[in-house]
């Protein structure tokens, strides 16, 4: 007898990021059987974890928010949302030290009012602007909202002139603008697309009373992005080879794919590319796109994390950002990070850091140390356990103005070969919600191309 069964398709995913989880598991469940490879010896790509001695460090700080729906998709999938949970309210604590009259903590916050009246009060209760620039804000927000974030002209302006033609205050844009875009864009608002920075705003401001509400996670991030995804792999069938690095693509005498990795040839119906931009490039066959050369161009920018272990318990809050310091966001990572004895752990997270990303460890330290301090009293005269320093030179892509016309979609004009990641055409900045939005993307053309049925997990992404 012949076995008239339908040979199942086999999906490779190439690279371990979110990206390339979120479409391993999409194609997975939609019953391929998939191969995913990954250079490094764990999953999560640039968001993960790492031991330096009692501690499990992460890389670098990561957030996210309410209206990320695409990442709390992702971490429903993988059992992980229990440990990356979200603020019951907007409530950020801001400290200025840069005024005269010495330092002063105001807060940004939401009340449970509708969208635009939720940050009304807040903003009325803002104690680093003026009232003259708290009424500047209103208007400049209200313009904003009025812009489409899809609109390709956008993409051409740059944020910061914006703002200013709009009337905000260089103190504006410091105070406000940029404590929040900053961190979203990883790029100050003079660096950045209009059209990133209206997509990360009315998003995140302007749509929904609690899209703003901060999460993150309560365990070291390699927890949740490599031993919970890579649980949820293997429960989806998914075959998963870390330290494999894929060398070559290459269409096969029958229309099929060819993936040549660690000494390995595997055939595939459909492949996704999940790397970073520039790997990607150099993986691509000829003709898969137009012009190839623009991912080249799609430029970098930094991050970097400076972690300080005291002696002693210095910040009482889970997190604040400052004002009038080099210093911008501070996490306590104590609990996360398994911390024994006295002492506290505190992460200080800086984006769009191109001055700093190079400097030695030594200068960072005597940079970062006395800011602290004059940000934090109980830190003078306490000891400090440890000090080091993170870098992620390449952490996202840059949101400069123009970089949309350079961001490929998911599909090829090879069919069958799809393109995934962050700095992909997803409408977002280089986010853990864009990851995981490309990684749907991706999966939704692989599966176009072979004619299958699917349903988005996202009913408004689709």
């Amino acid at each position: 007898m012949t076995n008239d069964a339908p040979r199942p398709s086999h999906a490779v995913v190439i690279g371990g990021g979110l990206a390339g989880i979120t479409a391993a598991l999409r194609l997975a469940d939609a019953r391929l059987d998939v191969t995913l490879l990954e250079g490094r010896p764990r999953l999560g790509g640039l968001v993960f974890s790492f031991r330096r001695g009692e501690l499990t460090v992460d890389n670098g700080q990561h957030v996210y928010l309410r209206c990320c729906t695409a990442y709390r998709w992702f971490l429903d999938r993988v059992d992980g949302t229990r440990l990356a949970p979200l603020q019951n309210r907007l409530d950020v604590p801001v400290l200025d030290v840069g005024r005269p009259a010495g330092p002063r903590l105001g807060r940004l916050r939401r009340n449970g009012l509708p969208v635009p009246f939720h940050l009304a009060a807040g903003l009325v209760g803002y104690p680093h602007l003026s009232l003259s620039e708290r009424a500047s804000v209103g208007r400049a927000a209200l313009a904003l909202g009025r812009l489409d974030p899809d609109d390709p002209a956008l993409d051409a302006v740059d944020f910061g002139s914006w703002l200013t033609r709009h009337g905000q205050s260089p103190r504006t844009i410091e105070a406000l603008w940029d404590l929040v875009g900053v961190a979203t864009l990883n790029a100050t608002a003079p660096n950045s697309s209009l059209a990133l920075a209206a997509k990360v705003f009315k998003t995140g401001l302007l749509s929904e009373p609690g899209a703003a509400d901060i999460g993150w996670a309560s365990v070291p991030l390699g927890d949740i992005h490599d031993t919970l995804a890579r649980k949820a792999l293997d429960s989806a069938g998914v075959r998963t080879e870390l330290r494999t690095r894929a060398s070559s693509v290459t269409r096969t005498e029958d229309g099929r794919w060819a993936v040549e990795a660690g000494g390995e040839r595997i055939e595939a119906d459909t492949v996704v590319l999940a790397v970073p931009q520039r790997e990607t490039h150099d993986l691509l066959p000829t003709g898969a796109l137009d012009a190839p050369e623009r991912l080249l161009d799609i430029g970098t920018s930094p991050i970097l994390n400076v972690h300080v272990v005291y002696d002693r318990k210095v910040l009482r809050r889970p997190f604040f950002t400052a004002l009038g310091s080099p210093v911008q966001w501070v996490f306590d990572r104590t609990d996360a990070s398994g911390l024994t004895g006295p002492g506290q752990y505190l992460a200080v997270s800086q984006s769009a850091a191109d001055e700093e990303i190079d400097l030695p460890v030594a200068e960072l330290r005597r940079r970062y140390l006395p800011e602290l301090e004059r940000l934090l009293p109980a830190a003078r005269g306490a000891g400090i356990r440890d000090f080091f320093v993170t870098r992620e030179r390449t952490a996202t892509f840059a949101p400069a103005p123009g970089v949309g016309r350079l961001r490929p979609g998911a599909g090829t004009r090879a069919p069958g070969l799809s393109l995934a990641g962050a700095w992909t055409a997803t409408g977002w900045p280089a986010t853990m919600e864009g990851a995981v939005r490309s990684g749907f993307s991706a999966a939704d053309a692989a599966l176009r191309a072979l004619g299958r049925s699917h349903e988005h997990p996202l009913q408004e992404a689709a």
